[in-house]
């Protein structure tokens, strides 16, 4: 997006692509569903409307069942036709994790805010946290709007801002106050206290 900050483009960057998905076997895709519920070929037969010796075939990929089998299989194991091609979601823990002391964020000021991104060590995060110093005191003093994907979420920390956004009014937010929107949307913040006023900015990245 043309008026995306840098360092959303930066931390968009910082990831690599997503691998292209693999192949789903039915075989062993129709087995781990039977399984998940617990039941044996009979049961699972039964409950699909085929006779044990299909299933048994279909799950030691001995036979390409027809359509109609997809569909009766699909309802018997309560699942959509397409779910069984599809690989299950897992949920799985990553361990990760990252800590940043105060003072410690990497620092990456700019005419109108000075930012320090926490957790830089981590890569390919889904949201950017970074803590941000508001210098400017004017709408004006921006070159127009900033923009970018995703949605974005402020919590004022010390001081006084107000947000200005592209189809909204202008909002005074003091200490405690938060405010969420779409990062699409142009969007501007100033500082209206005596000193610069500081914020918890933190950017999803998907």
């Amino acid at each position: 997006m043309k008026d995306e900050p840098s360092l959303i483009r930066l931390a968009r960057a910082t990831g690599a692509e997503d691998p292209a998905p693999q192949p789903v076997d039915l075989a062993t895709r129709v087995r781990a569903l039977r399984k998940e519920r617990g039941w044996t070929l009979e049961q699972a037969a039964q409950a699909a409307g085929l006779a044990r010796s299909t299933l048994s075939k279909i799950e030691n990929g001995q036979m390409s069942p027809t359509y109609d089998a997809l569909k009766k299989l699909a309802q018997g194991l309560a699942v959509s036709v397409p779910q069984l091609f599809t690989p299950p979601s897992e949920a799985q823990v990553t361990g990760r994790m990252a800590v940043t002391r105060a003072g410690e964020g990497q620092a990456h000021p700019t005419a109108t805010y000075e930012h320090d991104l926490l957790a830089g060590a981590l890569t390919r995060k889904a949201m950017l946290p970074y803590r941000a110093r508001i210098r400017a005191r004017a709408f004006e003093e921006f070159d127009g709007w900033v923009r970018h994907d995703g949605e974005e979420f402020l919590y004022v920390l010390t001081g006084r801002i107000r947000l200005f956004t592209e189809f909204y009014a202008p909002v005074d937010l003091a200490r405690g106050d938060s405010a969420y929107y779409d990062a699409a949307m142009g969007h501007n913040v100033v500082s209206i206290s005596e000193d610069d006023a500081t914020i918890l900015w933190v950017t999803s990245l998907a």
